[in-house]
């Protein structure tokens, strides 16, 4: 299989899980990032939930992913984020 070559078929619902600390607006900034590379992004395409503690939150964003490449952007932008802990 090529570097470009992969088992998805586009478009496609991709789910990406999004790790962070709970003193930071992750929600907000997940958003900023992610529309860069998928504009048609809405609030309700994340969904929220918070560790036992309240001291991480992770978040599952949905996109309309339409290429590998698009995919390897977001999760670029993400990982190049202080306020992101790891991505899934």
């Amino acid at each position: 299989m090529s570097q470009e070559e992969t088992f998805l078929e586009f478009p496609c619902k991709f789910p990406i899980k999004v790790m962070g600390r709970s003193d930071v607006d992750l929600q907000s900034l997940v958003m900023e990032l992610v529309s860069k590379h998928a504009p048609e992004l809405r609030e309700q395409d994340i969904t929220r939930r918070d560790s036992r503690q309240g001291n991480y939150v992770s978040l599952t964003v949905t996109v309309t992913a339409t290429s590998k490449a698009q995919l390897d952007r977001i999760y670029l932008e993400l990982n190049a984020s202080d306020a992101v802990l790891m991505t899934l």
